[in-house]
């Protein structure tokens, strides 16, 4: 069980600009996962996040495990699923978390809060009170009751490769080597080739 006390917690709140139930399940999750894998915040590549939605929770991740697109250590797969893959290259080791939190079933509050929000009926701060419920109800939880844990035995996504970057004949703007296409035997950039 987490408190509002973590400097952690309040320093992804902080991150991501509001404590929602996205933010507490990510939360859960990073810590879950560096404790399962033996590690720690990385500076580098040594830990890899593979997430496979891009909500709230993803914030959280990046912050407490220092996974982020940037480094090439956070992977999006849309899949719309709240399941989050980790590997420690040190070590070898995976983790698979999968959203089981069933606390929110059969509750129909937010739906009715969205259907009163539709009909032009101020629920800001009714909102508010309901998603810090339901967060505080996830950071309160028992670590099983939130997700289920499997060790993952695949290997890790390769490392980040830095490519070199090319010109668009079209545009003009620079765009990543390995992204080119060939349009009337021009190297040009995804969306002019879209075009």
């Amino acid at each position: 069980m987490q408190n509002m006390t973590d400097s952690d917690l309040r320093d992804a709140i902080q991150f991501h600009g509001h404590l929602c139930p996205g933010l507490a399940l990510g939360y859960r999750v990073a810590k879950a996962a560096l404790r399962e894998l033996g590690a720690e915040r990385p500076q580098d590549e040594e830990l890899v996040a593979v997430v496979e939605n891009d909500s709230c929770a993803v914030d959280a991740i990046q912050f407490i495990t220092g996974c982020t697109f940037g480094k090439g250590n956070l992977i999006f797969r849309d899949h719309g699923k709240h399941v989050y893959t980790f590997f420690n290259r040190r070590n070898g080791r995976g983790i698979r978390l999968s959203e089981d939190f069933r606390g929110f079933e059969g509750d129909k509050r937010f739906e009715e809060l969205k259907k009163r929000q539709d009909a032009g009926e101020d629920v800001s701060r009714e909102r508010q009170t309901y998603l810090m419920e339901k967060a505080g109800a996830i950071l309160r939880a028992e670590e099983k009751d939130i997700f289920a844990l499997q060790p993952v035995e695949s290997l890790p996504p390769q490392e980040a490769k830095i490519r070199k970057s090319l010109r668009c004949s079209s545009c003009g703007e620079k765009f990543m080597e390995s992204r080119g296409r060939v349009k009337d035997g021009k190297i040009i950039c995804i969306p002019c080739s879209e075009k």
